[in-house]
């Protein structure tokens, strides 16, 4: 028996420094000191979505290292059920990220321990779950399969597509909620612009465009919803579409309108880029209030 919500994705260790501004090709720039935070996509989502008090697990793949400890002992201390978590002979994922004093963040993943996670890993996984959410800082491959096992087993399906890839269409089909950023959305439709009635043309039966400070527009059969985000002090956005997505899940598994999870959602991810870092800035249900 699995948890309500199963995550499929990556478990990494975020290495973060704050910096003036991003060095320009051969150029040097000095900056603050390195902070080493747990972090990944669906570490992040998984974290986000227990805090607010959910039943969720992580299928995942982590080194045999003291990043693989940090970030274990981040996400049980979160209430994260890691017995699906595989450990494996590759260092676990790194994310190097700087920070600029706007808040906004630049991004390298080295996915290390990630790409070790493989389609025969989910079977067996799913019995129980409510919603499956994931990313793609995995395998392609093994996204693909979860998405399509899940949606054959009656399980609700949530692809947060991010770093933005071509995924097959009949999984697409499949999708029960698609969620993009502006820029991942545009990509997808190659289109300059992002233009969020249009992703339901690529197969999902809904979508949620992520537009930063500006909110969210969610996406369904129905029309075009738009959801504010409520005006905070930015303090360091690392992860806040990961708190977005991992909030979204956790109301669609209490069978919430996708359009009420996108609100409750919004306020989450707009509490996150408040505090520094990605999983360390994630709220309790209590703090929310």
């Amino acid at each position: 028996m699995t948890a309500d919500v199963l995550v499929v994705g990556s478990a990494n260790a975020d290495l973060v420094v704050a910096t003036e501004r991003r060095p320009a090709g051969g150029e040097t720039v000095l900056a603050g000191d390195t902070r080493t935070l747990p972090g990944g996509k669906g570490a992040n989502t998984a974290v986000a979505a227990a805090r607010l008090g959910a039943d969720v697990a992580l299928l995942g793949a982590l080194g045999d290292d003291g990043h693989g400890r940090l970030l274990l002992d981040s996400l049980r201390s979160a209430g994260v059920r890691t017995d699906l978590v595989r450990i494996v002979d590759r260092p676990t994922g790194v994310a190097y990220i700087t920070v600029t004093p706007d808040g906004e963040n630049a991004i390298l993943v080295s996915p290390g321990a990630n790409y070790a996670l493989r389609p025969a890993d989910v079977d067996g996984a799913l019995s129980g779950a409510k919603v499956l959410v994931a990313s793609l800082e995995v395998p392609l491959v093994t996204v693909e399969h979860a998405l399509t096992a899940a949606a054959e087993a009656g399980v609700r399906t949530v692809l947060n597509l991010s770093p933005v890839a071509k995924v097959a269409t009949g999984v697409l089909a499949a999708l029960d909620v698609l969620v993009v950023n502006e820029h991942e959305a545009a990509w997808l439709l190659g289109t300059e612009s992002a233009e969020p009635a249009r992703l339901l043309e690529l197969g999902p039966r809904s979508a949620v465009v992520t537009r930063g400070a500006r909110g969210v527009v969610v996406v369904t059969r129905d029309g075009v919803t738009e959801v504010p985000s409520p005006q905070v002090e930015v303090v360091d956005t690392t992860g806040a579409g990961d708190a977005f997505t991992g909030a979204l899940a956790v109301a669609l598994a209490r069978d919430a309108s996708l359009a009420d999870a996108a609100r409750g959602a919004v306020r989450v991810a707009a509490f996150s880029v408040t505090r520094h870092g990605a999983q360390p800035s994630y709220p309790h249900s209590s703090e929310l209030q």
